[in-house]
Formats: C-alpha cells, sequence, structure tokens
C-alpha cells in the first residue's frame, strides 16, 4: 500500500552506489521529465527505512544527484513486498507541490491484488476504520470500531475484473492511505491477498505456489507540477503475471496494466 513521508529534517548523507546498482534503478524508471521520476519498484525492494542490511530505493535515488548534491525525493512509498509505481520529485519545488497535492487527496491509486475466493458483491466500498497496534518490533493494523479511540478513518473502492471459484483478480482504488489498508480491508470481508502471510494470505492457491504478496501497484493518476494531471502505469511483474495465468484470471490482466 502506499503511504505519504513523514517529513525529514536532516538529508540523509549519499549512499555509495556500485555500477550495477545504478544500472538497476535506472532500469526501474518508467517516466521522466524534469518534475518527476517515477519508478516500477520489485517487490523485496524496500522504499525507504528498510531493516535488511541492503540499500533501499530511497538510498539508490543518488544515482539520479546533480552535482549540487541536490537528488530526487520519494512523495509517497509502498510495503516492500508490493510491487509498482511509485513517484520522486527532482525539485524542492515539485516536492511540495506533490506532497500537498497527496495530502489534499488528489493523487488516484490503482491497485490489482489477487484473492483466493470470489468478493461478494463483486464491486463496493469497504468502508472500515483501523487502527495501528504494536507486536514487539511489528506493527500490525486492525479493523476497529468508529468508536475506537485509535480508530482512523479507511475507505477502500474495490471492483472484481475477473474470477473463478477459487480465485479472483481485484482492482482496487483507496480513498484514504492507512498502513496496509488495503491488506487489512480485504481480509477484513474474508477474502485476504494470498501470499499476505501477516494477513491470513495463504502460500498456495488452487495447488500453485504462491511466491509473495501479490498486490501491484498498476496505476497513478496526480496532479503534475507543470500543470494538468498525469497518469503513469506499470506492467505487472512477471510472478504476478504468471499466477494470474495459471489460476485462469488473465483476461482482463494486460500487459500494460489497468
Amino acid at each position: 500500500m502506499t503511504r505519504s513521508l513523514p517529513k525529514q529534517r536532516l538529508q540523509k548523507p549519499p549512499a555509495t552506489l556500485t555500477s550495477d546498482e545504478i544500472a538497476f534503478v535506472r532500469g526501474l524508471v518508467i517516466y521522466h521529465d524534469d518534475h518527476v521520476i517515477a519508478f516500477n519498484k520489485p517487490a523485496g525492494l524496500s522504499s525507504q527505512g528498510g531493516r535488511i542490511a541492503a540499500h533501499t530505493l530511497d538510498d539508490l535515488l543518488w544515482a539520479f544527484a546533480k552535482s549540487s548534491g541536490n537528488r530526487p525525493r520519494l512523495v509517497h512509498r509502498l510495503d516492500r513486498d508490493t510491487s509498482g509505481v511509485i513517484l520522486s520529485a527532482r525539485t524542492k519545488p515539485a516536492a511540495g507541490f506533490l506532497g500537498k497535492a497527496l495530502m489534499g487527496k488528489r493523487f488516484r491509486k490503482t491497485y490489482l491484488a489477487i484473492v483466493a475466493g470470489a468478493p461478494s458483491p463483486k464491486g463496493g466500498v469497504i468502508d472500515t476504520p483501523l487502527r495501528r497496534e504494536e507486536q514487539g518490533r511489528e506493527a500490525y493494523m486492525r479493523v476497529c470500531s468508529p468508536a475506537h479511540p485509535d480508530a482512523e478513518t479507511a475507505r477502500t473502492r474495490y471492483r472484481t475484473l475477473a474470477a473463478t471459484e477459487d480465485a479472483a483478480l481485484v482492482e482496487l482504488n483507496p480513498e484514504t492511505g492507512r498502513m496496509h489498508q488495503l491488506r487489512v480491508h480485504l481480509a477484513s470481508i474474508g477474502r485476504p491477498i494470498v501470499g499476505d502471510v501477516r494477513y491470513g494470505g495463504a502460500l498456495t492457491l488452487s495447488g500453485h505456489p504462491v511466491p509473495r504478496l501479490m498486490l501491484h501497484a498498476a496505476a497513478l493518476s496526480f496532479p503534475h507540477p507543470a500543470g494538468e494531471t498525469h497518469r503513469v502505469k506499470a506492467p505487472p511483474p512477471a510472478d504476478f503475471a504468471a499466477l494470474a495465468k495459471s489460476l485462469e484470471l488473465m483476461g482482463t490482466l494486460s500487459a500494460e496494466g489497468p
């Protein structure tokens, strides 16, 4: 799921990148201009602040640093195991503009998820508050009553693109940006995202192994700093597409995404 980034008071020191890392992050670029760079983030790459001893996407942005030392800044982030579109700003004015647009809910995010079973009804709005819960070093989100003191409003629109008796391909449009929102909302209606062991997702489905969380940020529409609205799309990764094909959900899943 995508979330806004906390304000950073101190600039991170430059990361030392290898030539392979520079080539890798440049290969993730799906759109760029003077104001923004959009990437198709692979699953397994942390957006920022990862616990593993590896560079995050935020670190890899040093590959695009100017001679002045200024580099792009992430506008939002995706969970480590979620793939797809993530946006960065190339200048401070662009970062400020996009940050305000994100807070003003002017971004439209479209995700694809493979879930166990078909949602009923096939489409609608999940309007269920969430609260954060800490368990040791791990953080979880839980559904809760609107009256709970820690309740946060959370709304997700969804529609079923394809379904069989055992699985479905679902398109998701979050209207709020809570941590793990899509994952918890789908689990709350009995249709967890496959591969999402944290929230009840299976690691096999209809005899097919599920390699990871099957959640992909397929498209992002946003107000561009230069004017008008821009839309960026990221094709689903090979493992996502392969599982969708194996589950006979591929008919509506184009190579270009929704």
